[in-house]
């Protein structure tokens, strides 16, 4: 699924309740506007409903209006619901520390168009990659964490995400575990991506240490950040195949492509508003 650029996207949700489908369109109907593309979901569990919408406007339309119209329609539901207008670029922070793989292909896709975004700093505790952001355009700020004073690398890290007025924080292969409350600021608003092997390695080489197990998957989960490590509410995962001809090299370079396709997957979820949080999982529509 892609966003066609020329629509608006409308995104609701509230408790389970009889009617909720007939009131948006209905009143989406009654406003001249096109439905495009539809999806709901209703949580049996939760009592909770969710949908996603993409229209059209009349000639006519005025924002403002459609919007006070909408929230009389919908307000004896407890509806909540968000409007994102054609053609919108969220601005976006990168962080990351070594690693290009990630960011490489974020900014790559940015760059044909793919990822409808603006990447408007990349954040680091590393040098390193500051000649790829800079080759794009990007500003860099490079921040050495001080294992005395993490606070205070973090307190820079923050300022430069409230100054540029990111929309969404990516942490594309941050090797940095993030203070509680960093997570907390973050929370619902920053993705992560890490390997996912089975049985779960943990610490320093992993992809060796799955060598050496004979895993035969490996994969990626991409995930909001929240205080919990690497346990905030899912958005995409990927696996691919490997067996006994696959050294530890070769698991490196596919751990590399899945890590890649899924955080790209998942800023696409999120930045085209597909992505709802319903307790601590999520609803993609």
């Amino acid at each position: 699924m892609s966003r066609t650029p020329d629509t608006w996207i409308l995104t609701a949700d509230c408790p389970s309740l009889l009617g909720t489908v007939d009131a948006v369109t209905r009143y989406l109907f009654e406003q001249g506007c096109y439905v495009t593309e539809h999806h709901s979901f209703d949580d049996r569990l939760s009592s909770r409903f969710f949908i996603r919408i993409e229209f059209r406007q009349p000639d006519s339309f005025a924002e403002q209006t459609f919007r006070e119209g909408l929230a009389e329609r919908v307000a004896a539901f407890d509806m909540s619901f968000e409007l994102c207008p054609p053609n919108y670029r969220s601005k976006v922070v990168i962080m990351v520390s070594k690693a290009d793989h990630c960011l490489n292909d974020l900014l790559y896709r940015q760059r044909i168009g793919q990822l409808p975004m603006d990447v408007v700093a990349v954040v680091s505790n590393h040098p390193d990659l500051e000649p790829l952001a800079r080759w794009h355009g990007i500003a860099y700020h490079h921040f050495a964490l001080d294992p005395h004073d993490k606070a205070g690398q973090e307190r820079k890290v923050w300022q430069v995400i409230e100054e540029s007025g990111a929309e969404l924080v990516i942490l594309a292969r941050y090797m940095q575990v993030l203070s509680p409350e960093l997570c907390r600021k973050l929370d619902g608003w920053a993705i992560n991506i890490h390997h996912s092997l089975l049985p779960g390695f943990k610490g320093a080489k992993p992809y060796h240490q799955a060598y050496q197990k004979g895993v035969k998957l490996v994969g990626a989960t991409a995930h909001y950040i929240n205080n919990d490590l690497d346990e905030g509410p899912i958005i995409a995962q990927g696996v691919e195949p490997v067996d006994h001809t696959d050294y530890p090299e070769d698991l490196i370079a596919k751990g590399r492509d899945i890590e890649c396709l899924t955080l790209a997957k998942a800023i696409g979820f999120h930045i085209e508003r597909r992505v709802f949080l319903n307790a601590n999982r999520t609803v993609i529509l």
